[in-house]
């Protein structure tokens, strides 16, 4: 369980493909990049899914993401587990454990928090337009990433993006060993409401919680 919640969080770079960054993928990526910037706090429904073919392994959980888009602050909610950071600290909050792992926000080249999740673009990789797909009454436009650190386990991203709305509705994550993650925007909610506590883990209000400071 674990491991499909770190995979959506870190990222990080992989093998470089051949696919040169081209003006089309840069228009609408801008664009995107834009509209985004714009929102105070996303409020986003997930279904995040790994799969391996080969190893037998299909893992599918449903979440609730919550970023300040502006800031390096999110909190992820899932069955078992929420990660949350107020830009600076983590907290891995194991439900089952009764236990809140804390860290330090890791700002590596090589780890991407959830609070980028929807910009994972704009630094390391080179992006392609390869497209339009149309599913219903909606047409997305289709962009792979090639990542420029030829060292790492990654070596695709492929987003789906709403022309319409011009917001990432789909992520897929494809490793050298196999994996592939899917993130599945289910819903993607601007400018909400929360509070500030929100970005933050306090152990006062879970009795019995062991914490487990590993800074």
């Amino acid at each position: 369980m674990k491991k499909i919640l770190v995979a959506l969080l870190v990222l990080g770079t992989g093998l470089v493909a051949n696919a040169q960054t081209d003006a089309k993928a840069k228009e609408i990526l801008a664009a995107v990049s834009k509209k985004y910037r714009t929102y105070d706090i996303v409020k986003s429904d997930f279904t995040f899914t790994l799969n391996n073919a080969q190893a037998k392994v299909k893992e599918t959980q449903q979440g609730t993401l919550y970023v300040k888009a502006n800031a390096n602050k999110y909190k992820v909610a899932m069955t078992n587990q929420d990660l949350i950071s107020d830009g600076k600290v983590q907290w891995t909050y194991l439900k089952n454990d009764k236990e809140v792992q804390i860290s330090n926000v890791d700002n590596s080249g090589d780890a991407l928090n959830p609070a980028k999740i929807f910009t994972i673009y704009e630094k390391g990789f080179k992006y392609l337009y390869t497209g339009e797909s149309k599913s219903g009454a909606k047409t997305y436009q289709m962009i792979e990433l090639s990542p420029t650190d030829t060292k790492k386990s990654v070596f695709k991203v492929r987003l789906s993006i709403d022309k319409a709305t011009k917001q990432i509705a789909n992520i897929v994550i494809y490793e050298k060993n196999g994996n592939t993650y899917t993130y599945n925007v289910k819903t993607f909610s601007p400018n909400v409401k929360v509070p500030e506590t929100t970005f933050a883990f306090d152990a006062k209000k879970y009795p019995g919680v062991e914490v487990v400071d590993l800074r």
